[in-house]
């Protein structure tokens, strides 16, 4: 039987240099369900910036093993066959994290970001918190949590999961009714893999208000500049880009 690992990481910062000091996912699909959530240490100290986040501080992670040596990286390890199914809200980054620590995903892949943004165009972010309230996931959390024995902290990593769990089932429902007669978890594993073209206006830069396609005619060079120096640019927004410029 196919398992389902719902995952998510907490890391000293969000740059190439920073690494994991945090990993917690729950395994669906078996006669119980499996909990991990563990703290590892790091060679790379935790940014201020990202303790105001998670609130892991350095003598939390003091003595602790590196990531490749807890239990749970190692259960993750042996979950890893093309089998089963890794979930995670925003998927290239905590991949990108746990390929440093050397693990490498086989799994087929739902990344309930990109999913979100495929189901819910109208909707203004598709941030995991952001969705956890403007889908009213929130009023029933408190009893999934209890249910799984998980204690409630926003962006802590078990409680980022246990939300991730209830977005994945009301993304379930969504695709479900989007396209019916078709199985709703390959049809994620699918809009996982297909880019989401932005259409919406851009919200920063001197260029604010005005959508990707419109600077295509008027600005082509900024785009390009864009693709060149924004580090931090999702691979959606650089597929429109290359879209709008006729790539």
């Amino acid at each position: 039987m196919a398992k389902y690992i719902i995952l998510d990481t907490e890391t000293t910062g969000a740059s190439e240099k920073d690494r994991v000091i945090q990993l917690g996912y729950i395994v669906l699909g078996g006669a119980e369900v499996e909990v991990y959530n563990e703290l590892c240490s790091a060679e790379v100290p935790i940014e201020i910036g990202a303790m105001e986040v998670h609130n892991i501080t350095p003598d939390m992670i003091e003595g602790k093993p590196s990531c490749p040596e807890l239990p749970a990286y190692q259960r993750l390890e042996a979950l890893n066959t093309p089998d089963n199914y890794m979930i995670i809200h925003n998927a290239p980054f905590d991949l990108g994290m746990l390929k440093k620590e050397g693990f490498n995903s086989q799994m087929k892949l739902i990344d309930t970001l990109r999913v979100a943004k495929h189901l819910l165009p109208d909707s203004d972010y598709h941030r995991l918190q952001y969705l956890r309230y403007s889908l009213e996931l929130y009023k029933t959390e408190k009893a999934e949590a209890d249910k799984l024995g998980i204690e409630l902290k926003a962006h802590d990593a078990l409680g980022d999961v246990l939300f991730l769990k209830m977005l994945l089932s009301k993304l379930r429902v969504l695709c479900k009714e989007k396209f019916p007669g078709e199985n709703e978890v390959e049809k994620m594993v699918a809009l996982t893999a297909t880019p989401v073209l932005i259409t919406k206006p851009m919200r920063f830069g001197k260029h604010k208000g005005k959508t990707i396609q419109e600077l295509a005619h008027s600005e082509a060079g900024y785009l390009d500049w864009m693709l060149k120096n924004m580090q931090n640019l999702d691979e959606d927004t650089k597929y429109t880009i290359n879209l709008a410029l006729g790539r």
